[in-house]
């Protein structure tokens, strides 16, 4: 059995506008989660980190796991920012579950790996496109994978400041006009399907959301002027990247260095600082980094 392995994650962008809580798109910006097993037998995790310690319990539970717990130290670096609405806490959760499997002779697939890491994080649609790449419609009974064309980049706005997931949970209602739910849901459709087709230029109105955006755009100010900057300067469109704070433009023929200085200074006008990425999709997912088992 192997003492250490490292498993390179890539960053999500979840939801995609009016994708709520069920469409995702892996991006080609990575963190590594190194795990080692310690000598000893009391089994036990260091750093202590109770996130990381609830999944490791829950992957030793499985009935397919013949190895009795063992303790273990972990790492994690890389360049996925925290509490940005980029899948940082799928990057902790999926690292450990692959790392702990790797370890134990990969007993699970990567489904069941996908079912656990989603029982934990609880959103599918950001620990689909993790663990199988590409853009990803997902549920908690079921999941599809569509690859993304290299022509599509995205360009990632990153304030300087966080937005806690749960604390933007509370901005939402507990309910929506009709009339938007209809929308909302005819723009989550087409734009399935301009992904699906490879037709990403046709998709611009469909990031259009009426869920959670319009009552979350006071957690980042100038939400809708900086998708606009980035649309006006080249973008097919744009949308708040899961629960944010960062905000993210797509484009295919746009000048991708354009659209993050349009973002930036619409940024700018806010008073907040920023940087931007600008990223491909990935279309593998999560991998063990070879050499490294």
């Amino acid at each position: 059995m192997p003492q250490s392995v490292t498993i390179s994650v890539p960053a999500t962008s979840a939801n995609l506008g009016p994708g709520y809580d069920c469409l995702g798109l892996a991006l080609s910006v990575y963190n590594q989660t190194t795990v080692t097993i310690l000598e000893g037998d009391r089994p036990h995790v260091e750093p202590h980190h109770p996130m990381v310690e609830a999944i490791a319990a829950l992957f030793f539970q499985q009935p397919d796991v013949e190895e009795a717990p063992f303790p273990f130290a972990w790492s994690i670096q890389g360049d996925v920012p925290q509490s940005r609405g980029l899948g940082s806490s799928v990057t902790v959760r999926l690292g450990i579950l692959m790392g702990l499997n790797e370890l134990c002779g990969r007993p699970l697939n990567k489904e069941r790996l996908f079912t656990l890491c989603a029982e934990a994080e609880g959103h599918p649609d950001n620990v689909a496109p993790a663990v199988f790449g590409g853009f990803a419609v997902a549920s908690k009974e079921q999941h599809f994978r569509f690859p993304v064309d290299e022509r599509l980049k995205a360009v990632i706005l990153i304030p300087e400041y966080e937005v806690q997931t749960a604390h933007a949970r509370t901005a939402l209602p507990e309910s929506v006009p009709h009339g938007d739910a209809a929308r909302n849901t005819a723009h989550a459709c087409t734009l399935v399907a301009a992904f699906a087709t490879g037709e990403y230029e046709r998709m611009g109105a469909d990031l259009e959301d009426f869920l959670h955006q319009p009552y979350r755009r006071h957690l980042v100010p100038g939400l809708f002027e900086i998708v606009h900057a980035g649309v006006t300067a080249g973008a097919i469109g744009g949308y708040l990247s899961g629960s944010g704070s960062a905000v993210a433009c797509l484009t295919t023929s746009g000048d991708p260095d354009a659209i993050a200085s349009a973002m930036l200074q619409e940024l700018a006008k806010t008073g907040a600082n920023g940087r931007t990425i600008i990223v491909a999709a990935d279309n593998t997912g999560a991998k063990p980094i070879p050499g490294t088992a």
